[in-house]
């Protein structure tokens, strides 16, 4: 039997083999780079939002993302749709909860959208609380709390959607039904890059559609990004220039490299 780590691997070779089609309805803010991201890991996207199409393209998607970053009430239908789409055809679906907390906009369309039980739920720790119905203070898209202070939220969240949660942050944390999943890879500079966190919600489509196991291949899609920003760091001098060369990275990203340094825990609920 393969470990662990290997088995990640395994589902990266996975997404460059099938290149999944992955309908994203995504923000304004992040729509070319999450597209890149996904095509430079071997993926195909869907940037479509027009709720006209919604039914067909899910339809041939091999999963779904749905990306709250930036509402308006058109896009909320087509969220919803793409969501009781996919699940009427068994294709895996991800919602990032973006900003959930800031506004009541943002938390009934997040409840409405919880409600349709997405296969992943990925966002950083004041997500999560939001999402899960604790009494915090919010500051937009950005997290006040350390991701650990969320993992049992996430555990709440998770009883309540049935799915993976993700919570992301220095140290990313994963929940399924009986497992709890450390991820500690990444760069602080990460975070001076608009939208990564969205690029690692649209790669997680991508793996959740080749594999079985959402935890895994979860877990899998968000080292992958951390692992070629490390890699690309050490090229970089600032924010522009990882960008730039983070796409390299993912496109370029090694199994010595993927193996060496990637860091992970799971432990059993």
């Amino acid at each position: 039997m393969k470990d662990v780590k290997n088995q990640l691997w395994d589902y990266v070779l996975l997404v460059r083999e099938k290149s999944p089609l992955v309908e994203n309805i995504t923000n304004y803010v992040v729509m070319n780079n999450t597209a890149n991201a996904l095509l430079a890991i071997g993926a195909s996207p869907i940037m479509a939002h027009c709720k006209d199409e919604i039914e067909e393209l899910v339809k041939i998607s091999s999963s779904v993302v749905v990306n709250m970053g930036t509402l308006d009430a058109a896009w909320i239908e087509s969220m919803i749709l793409a969501g009781e789409t996919a699940n009427k055809n068994s294709k895996r679906w991800v919602l990032d909860p973006v900003g959930v907390g800031a506004s009541k906009l943002r938390n009934n369309t997040a409840s409405q959208l919880l409600a349709l039980n997405p296969s992943v739920v990925r966002g950083n720790a004041s997500e999560i609380l939001s999402a899960a119905k604790y009494d915090i203070v919010s500051k937009g898209v950005d997290s006040l709390s350390p991701s650990e202070a969320a993992i049992e939220a996430a555990v709440i969240l998770q009883g309540q959607t049935n799915g993976v949660v993700c919570i992301s942050g220095a140290d990313d944390y994963l929940v399924d039904t009986s497992r709890l999943a450390k991820l500690s890879n990444g760069n602080p500079l990460m975070t001076k890059v608009t939208g990564l966190g969205c690029t690692a919600t649209a790669i997680t489509g991508a793996f959740i559609a080749v594999s079985e196991d959402t935890l895994l291949a979860t877990a899998a899609a968000v080292s992958v990004l951390n692992i070629a920003a490390e890699v690309a760091i050490t090229k970089s001098s600032g924010p522009g220039s990882l960008q730039m060369n983070l796409l390299d990275a993912l496109y370029n990203l090694s199994k010595d490299d993927f193996l060496s340094l990637l860091k992970i825990e799971i432990q059993t609920l």
